[in-house]
């Protein structure tokens, strides 16, 4: 079976586990953007314009609704689709689910206790001086990387357990 029509089957069969591996890859994606372009970029930059673009990104972000739910609809989702599963008597695929749902759940939980601050504190950081500026970054660029890329390889991780319950279960749902 095709990848497209093991998609068509598994959305046919199971809508809430393809949005959740949907949903799981947009965010995936948007944490390796920054993991790979944006960071990247922004590292070449001098401090003020370093600073001003984490804002401007993370106010844009914060501001953002459809980020909001889709951040947190993920993780809901994939706990209804391992509920699904284990209710349909598919165990292996239900544990898959779990697993993919604690992964994801762990770049919830490093969003709130590791991104967030640090852009609240970026936010906030007082002066507008050189030296000002080069301590916010200084406090705020290393951690903050290190943070995203926990939670994109976490995403990552629930996204191709994902993948693969939907791939499998959408193969047995059309034996």
């Amino acid at each position: 079976m095709s990848t497209a029509a093991a998609l068509h089957e598994a959305t046919l069969k199971d809508p809430v586990l393809v949005a959740a591996t949907l949903g799981t890859g947009l965010m995936a994606g948007l944490y390796l953007a920054f993991d790979v372009a944006v960071m990247p970029a922004l590292a070449r930059r001098e401090d003020e314009r370093f600073v001003a673009a984490m804002r401007r990104a993370n106010d844009a972000l914060d501001d953002n609704a459809a980020f909001g739910t889709l951040f947190l609809g993920v993780f809901m989702a994939t706990g209804v689709a391992a509920r699904r599963l284990a209710r349909a008597d598919r165990s292996d695929a239900a544990r898959q689910a779990r697993a993919a749902a604690v992964l994801y759940g762990l770049s919830v939980v490093v969003t709130i206790c590791a991104n967030l601050p640090l852009n609240r504190r970026l936010r906030t950081a007082p002066g507008t001086s050189a030296a000002a500026l080069a301590a916010a970054r200084k406090a705020y660029e290393r951690p903050w990387r290190r943070a995203n890329a926990v939670r994109t390889a976490a995403c990552l991780g629930a996204l191709a357990l994902l993948g693969d319950t939907a791939r499998r279960w959408a193969a047995v749902r059309t034996r």
